[in-house]
């Protein structure tokens, strides 16, 4: 949201809030000051508000909180505010200081909304209400909103009444400490997105962990080792490592052409890790960098997954000044504590144009495996694995990995597909000839620009890593 935006918003605020003092009364209007008045023991009007803000995604991780805590008073209560659209305009402030001058704010149902909280399940979370307790034995009201940013709102927010000043910050410094570790994100697999109204505004997505057999993973001999020991194993050996005073924060690199299997590789780290959050950034996602990586600190053990991170992190020498987007990459990874259990997983199409300041320093990548196109043995074990339904012979499929010299395993996927595809068309099932065909044909000259499509190239081989 620009800042012309927001100045209107503000103004149309301030016009909303002027109208409604001239407004006459209305039945009821009064419910909201008299019950704040019943329950702090004093006019609201003479006391100060506190507002804390809130991620918008966390909004679900503080109705779980503050439900929590308001259920340790059996009178806690519930209620919600009416007065229409106005509410959305007014802070709480506003209410209690124009709800005297005839404002119409009567108690109302809360409002909520549906928020997931896990890849098949979601928590209705209040959306606009008012929690009334008494929080160690002192009264307390609570104003739960969640953001609007069409209304100017970013953040969600609490908006916090006590008598006394003291009662509020305890209140506060109790939700704020348990809002750095309590999240229904913990353990689970989430994806990071951006919004209209800007990075900070984007959702996140539950993911459902995939489960890949090691099998399901054809790389060189020792490679897929080397990634999990590097990935997973240090943080299994934790209290090891942290005795003899060694950091658990890691960085590692997968680089290669497209097509060869590095996001199947993370699929598959994930998979063996149960119990681990892990937060996936791509594409304009991210953006979202920093607020990933204290999620991941918070909610540790953690993968913090960035994939095409050359997007964000081209070598400074090829652009035209600072990336101050790569300046918060390289800030996330430094920012760890050394005993974070933090894993940051980054993948690369063109390891050539990456800063080197990412690339090279322990601390932030100290692991760069190179994931190459397969061999003739690695593209046979492909095209059984994806055939392992089918009937397809032997000798048929040694002779069409013998064929796709140079291609990927995206290829050895989609060659398998066409011969279905082509068995179908023509009523049969499928047999070695449609294998044979549909090799031929994705490596005819013809289909040269389907091949780069699908990560093929002319050799075998790939850039040299110019790192560790």
């Amino acid at each position: 949201m620009d800042e012309k935006m927001g100045t209107f918003i503000n103004d149309f605020g301030a016009l909303v809030r002027l109208a409604q003092a001239a407004v006459d009364p209305v039945e009821g209007g009064d419910e909201l000051l008299q019950t704040l008045a019943d329950h702090l023991g004093a006019p609201s009007r003479n006391l100060s508000v506190v507002v804390e803000e809130v991620p918008a995604h966390r909004l679900v991780d503080l109705d779980i909180l503050l439900e929590s805590i308001a259920d340790r008073d059996p009178g806690a209560r519930l209620v919600g505010i009416g007065g229409g659209e106005q509410r959305n305009h007014l802070s709480l402030s506003d209410m209690v200081q124009y709800g005297h001058m005839h404002a119409a704010f009567p108690l109302a149902p809360p409002d909520y909304t549906n928020q997931p909280v896990g890849p098949d399940e979601q928590r209705q979370s209040v959306a606009l209400g008012l929690r009334l307790f008494r929080y160690g034995g002192a009264p307390i009201a609570v104003l739960q909103r969640e953001a609007k940013p069409n209304f100017g709102r970013q953040f969600a927010t609490l908006e916090v009444l006590a008598a006394e000043p003291g009662d509020t910050a305890s209140f506060l410094a109790e939700v704020r400490r348990r809002m750095e570790h309590e999240s229904v994100f913990k353990g689970q697999v989430i994806s990071l997105q951006i919004s209209e109204f800007g990075p900070g505004m984007g959702g996140v997505t539950f993911i459902r962990r995939p489960e890949l057999d090691r099998s399901e993973i054809i790389l060189p001999g020792g490679v897929l080792d080397r990634v999990e020991d590097h990935t997973l194993g240090i943080g299994r050996q934790g209290p090891a490592l942290k005795a003899h005073g060694q950091h658990l924060k890691r960085g590692l690199l997968l680089y290669g052409p497209p097509g060869t299997g590095k996001t199947h590789t993370v699929r598959y780290l994930l998979g063996q890790s149960p119990g681990t959050t892990a937060v996936l950034l791509s594409g304009g996602a991210l953006a979202r960098i920093t607020e990933a990586a204290k999620l991941a600190r918070a909610l540790a053990p953690s993968i913090v997954v960035l994939e095409d991170c050359d997007l964000i992190a081209e070598d400074r020498s090829f652009g035209h000044g600072p990336q101050p987007l790569l300046f918060e990459v390289l800030d996330a990874m430094d920012g760890l504590d050394n005993d974070s259990d933090v894993a940051f997983v980054l993948t690369t199409n063109r390891v050539d144009m990456l800063e080197r300041a990412l690339a090279q320093r322990p601390g932030r990548v100290d692991l760069a495996v190179e994931i190459p196109r397969p061999t003739e043995h690695e593209r046979l074990g492909l095209l059984r694995l994806y055939s392992r339904n089918l009937a397809f012979s032997a000798p048929a499929l040694e002779a069409a990995a013998a064929l796709t010299d140079g291609t990927t395993a995206s290829l050895a996927k989609e060659l398998v597909r066409r011969a279905v595809v082509a068995a179908a068309l023509a009523g049969e099932l499928p047999a070695d000839a449609h294998l044979a065909a549909a090799a031929q044909q994705l490596m005819d000259d013809s289909s040269t620009l389907t091949r780069s499509l699908l990560g093929s190239g002319a050799g075998t081989g790939s850039q040299d890593f110019p790192g560790r």
